[in-house]
């Protein structure tokens, strides 16, 4: 039975039972921060079985993707155990229980797919007397072909809460599929007994005392494994003989090196991370150093090196995930709308590990030789934490291949390690941010201020507070620095990335400019400026103005980067998710994570999109409301922001973009005005940087960029539409010279060649010709170097000259010396170290430079002296033969 015939079976009886079918989920969890990623079929339904959410319907059943990583170093070892693999499941919140899930599993088993009676088996909690009755009495199942395991098997429990008592279907693979330990039997570690659907009873819930209480509303949540049924019902001992499974084992055993085929784990490892990671990156996952990010950049890195051992080239991982797309996109089509992206994601991560992994294997060869030659077993910490921190080895790949050596790695030494740098790099931030600014507020942490800068620009206010080096003054003067606190301000102080607001402070005595706002640790808003004229006091009433043109600007700024944000995902893909950002009157920056550089057309396409919305004049509308209702509206979180459980603030422009954001911005998109990206470029691995400007300052590039083409065409003596034509002419001009000189210069190098052959020497039968020329430039010494080859069939020739006030050094042998052992990299460098310098090359050619003039007659004269010493070791080591 074909594995897509399984998955229809299973939704087509539970649809037959009143089951709601629900499509998978994506593995990235859509509103549960405690998961990682989706790991199981009740995972996304967790709060219907909490309570937390209301079910559409009391019965639902869904086949769910999931990715689960405890089990990864059992991966290939076995044939049941996976890191991807689809869930079946049929759950009940509240609605039927035992007997229906046991009854219904049942006969889905052996009236659907109808699997032999005689090679199943059933296992139950020690203590489920009711599942044991139902079992036996109702089903009708032989009390000898019931096990009882114990709590550890067969009770399900996450701490406190909801818990109970499981029970299994085992699919007896056969004698040949076992240990052949007499002992063998349902519970055994081997693959003989495959477990192929779960049934969780979820009845009780265990207190603090440690009781368990009977709940009123008893769950249920199954999980049959798709690939597992599929083993049983397509007759086979792993999965890796499947139909969704074999075609990539076929592709890499015929990828691998034929002497390395019977290396049946690597196989089984490639193939099996192929499938994870090209879900994942469907689901909007990108490599990484941290989080789900990191186990897909596990996952491939690992298929990578696996590959590397049973010698597959190239980027083999590239052209799997298009199997696997072909394979798996007709359940689970984002794999065929994001095919192309997954290719690039999986191509750049393959090849930036090619290069990782050659210099780390490199390295830790070197490591492990050295311990085997002292006799050592554990790898110093301290190594392994430079592999990961200056090479991006990753540990556990480091502790994989240490494994397989039969070694260790003192991962308290490393745990050490990576500390000592997480501690270094704290200090250098808390070093950045400025020491004490704790207590440097102290003083004030009791005092509160009112924000009104979403409804004006100007307000009345008491100034609460004076500040200056941390101490409270009751009065300042003109000339003064100060910090302070009013109890209400206009003043939007800087945060998610806008930075603070400017203006002045108007008192009845005096005058503050203020410079900038922000908070301080305590979360007070805190004004910073200078006194400009007359004195301030403390208790003071005052009027607070916000320089509005300034805000003008940066309100413009902010509302572009929620446009950005959205034309991003809708050109890139939704797994585009802000970074970081600055939103100033001058500029806008947006970071945000991709895994390549764009395009022109991408930039072109993206900037367009975002200035048509502009131009539509889309009003901008703020609504307060409750972070669960955001959420349910499709909100967008912004980079790094908390939202406490309170009232947000969800800022939308029409049906274009909506996100939670506490910043400030334009009420209608037209008067962001022009919208230019003027930069894009790489800030990390993975992390993409956008620069833009808008309104005035867009208007001011563009004039700009119009002088200068105006002032060019000027100078060209040509109008402005027809600038590129006189470009192109003036080109062909620069192309004609350059080849002109080139010609003269390669003449030049003949005439001076032709008087340098008569001081060709004869060093042991071998020619050597070295001298000082004029050129001034490598190319020019390359050009000599080749008049000389020209002339003479066998020779070593070094030539050298002086170039800005540095010498430069080109040098060649031509391939019959080679033979004799002379190399012209040895020579060329020995050369450029008498000159102060350094260089290197190959075996026929070399160049070099220094920088101690003085030195190179000297050091030209030494050639035909190496180039005896090249033969004197030649032929000393042919004698010892």
């Amino acid at each position: 039975m074909q594995s897509s015939t399984i998955r229809e079976l299973f939704l087509d009886y539970f649809s037959s039972k009143d089951h709601l079918i629900m499509p998978s989920f994506p593995l990235i969890p859509q509103s549960d921060p405690t998961l990682l990623l989706i790991g199981a079929g009740m995972a996304p339904l967790k709060p219907y079985f909490t309570g937390e959410k209301k079910p559409p319907h009391p019965r639902v059943a869904t086949c769910q993707k999931c990715v689960r990583t405890p089990d990864i170093d059992r991966v290939g070892h076995t044939g049941r155990h996976a890191t991807f693999f689809e869930m079946l499941g049929n759950f009940s919140f509240g609605d039927y229980f035992k007997e229906e899930a046991i009854a219904w599993a049942w006969d889905l088993v052996l009236n659907g797919y109808r699997l032999p009676v005689e090679r199943l088996w059933v296992s139950i909690y020690l203590e489920d007397e009711e599942a044991f009755k139902i079992w036996n009495e109702n089903i009708g199942v032989p009390a000898d072909r019931i096990i009882r395991l114990g709590k550890e098997d067969n009770f399900w429990e996450i701490g406190l809460g909801p818990c109970g008592p499981c029970s299994e279907i085992y699919y007896d693979l056969g004698e040949e599929a076992g240990c052949a330990s007499p002992d063998c039997g349902v519970g055994c570690d081997c693959d003989r007994y495959l477990e192929i659907w779960n049934l969780v009873f979820t009845q009780f819930s265990r207190e603090a005392s440690g009781e368990l209480v009977e709940l009123k509303q008893k769950n249920i949540d199954t999980g049959a494994g798709l690939e597992r049924m599929a083993m049983a019902l397509q007759g086979v001992h792993s999965l890796y003989e499947i139909d969704l499974v074999k075609p990539l084992y076929n592709h890499f055993l015929n990828l691998a090196d034929p002497a390395r085929r019977g290396q049946e784990v690597p196989l089984r490892i490639i193939t099996e991370h192929s499938r994870g990671t090209s879900f994942l990156i469907a689901d909007g996952v990108i490599p990484s150093n941290e989080g789900r990010g990191y186990v897909l950049r596990r996952l491939l890195r690992r298929a990578v090196r696996y590959g590397r051992l049973l010698g597959i080239e190239g980027n083999f991982m590239t052209d799997a995930a298009s199997m696997v797309v072909e394979i798996m996109g007709a359940a689970y089509p984002e794999l065929e709308q994001r095919h192309d992206y997954i290719r690039q994601v999986v191509k750049l991560e393959e090849q930036k590990f090619q290069e990782t992994l050659a210099q780390g294997m490199e390295i830790l060869d070197g490591y492990v030789e050295k311990m085997r030659a002292e006799g050592e077993k554990v790898l110093p910490g301290e190594l392994a934490f430079k592999l990961y921190d200056t090479y991006g080895f990753p540990l556990d790949l480091t502790a994989e291949i240490i494994d397989e050596k039969e070694l260790e790695i003192d991962r308290e030494a490393f745990d050490r390690s990576l500390k000592m740098q997480q501690d270094r790099a704290r200090t250098a931030a808390r070093s950045t941010a400025g020491a004490g600014e704790d207590e440097k507020y102290k003083a004030v942490e009791n005092l509160s201020t009112e924000f009104t800068g979403y409804q004006t620009l100007r307000q009345e206010a008491i100034l609460l507070s004076i500040l200056s080096d941390g101490k409270t003054q009751l009065q300042s003067v003109e000339g003064d620095k100060v910090e302070f606190l009013l109890d209400r301000t206009p003043f939007y102080a800087e945060a998610g990335g806008q930075i603070g607001d400017t203006g002045a402070i108007n008192g009845p005595n005096g005058r503050i400019r203020v410079e900038n706002t922000y908070f301080s640790p305590w979360g007070q808003i805190i004004h910073q400026g200078v006194v400009e004229e007359g004195q301030v006091s403390a208790g003071d009433s005052v009027t607070a103005d916000v320089d509005s043109g300034r805000r003008d600007s940066i309100c413009r700024s902010h509302t572009s980067t929620h446009l950005l944000h959205r034309a991003l995902r809708n050109y890139l893909g939704d797994h585009i998710n802000q970074a970081g950002s600055l939103v100033a009157p001058d500029r806008l920056r947006f970071d945000f994570n991709h895994f390549a550089a764009l395009s022109s057309d991408e930039i072109r396409a993206i900037e367009e999109e975002v200035n048509k919305k502009v131009l539509a004049n889309v009003p901008v509308q703020v609504n307060v409301t409750t972070l669960e209702e955001a959420k349910e509206m499709g909100a967008t979180a912004i980079f790094a922001d908390k939202y406490e459980e309170g009232s947000v603030r969800m800022v939308s422009a029409g049906d274009y973009t909506l996100e939670l954001c506490g910043g400030t911005h334009v009420t209608a998109t037209g008067k962001i005005g022009l919208f230019k990206i003027v930069s894009e470029e790489g800030i990390g691995s993975g992390l993409r940087r956008i620069e833009a400007i808008v309104g005035m300052n867009s208007y001011r590039q563009t004039v700009e960029k119009d002088e200068l083409i105006e002032k060019i065409a000027l100078s060209l003596n040509t109008s402005e539409n027809r600038l590129d034509v006189k470009f192109n002419e003036h080109l062909e001009e620069y192309k004609l010279l350059q080849k002109t000189n080139h010609d003269l210069k390669q003449r030049l190098a003949a005439i001076e060649v032709r008087s340098l052959l008569s001081a060709v020497k004869n060093v042991e039968g071998v020619n050597v010709l070295s001298a000082r020329i004029t050129a001034d430039s490598v190319e020019a010494l390359r050009m000599a170097m080749d008049e000389v080859k020209n002339n003479l069939d066998s020779v070593v020739v070094v030539l050298g000259a002086i170039s800005d006030g540095k010498v430069i050094l080109v040098g060649s042998v031509t391939p019959d010396l080679i033979k004799k052992g002379i190399q012209a990299n040895k020579i060329i460098t020995a050369v450029a170290r008498k000159v102060g310098g350094g260089g290197g090359g190959k075996p026929e050619l070399a160049q070099a430079g220094g920088k101690n003039t003085e030195a190179l007659p000297a050091a030209i004269d030494s050639v035909e002296g190496l180039v005896r010493e090249q033969l004197e070791r030649v032929s000393e080591g042919n004698t010892t033969k």
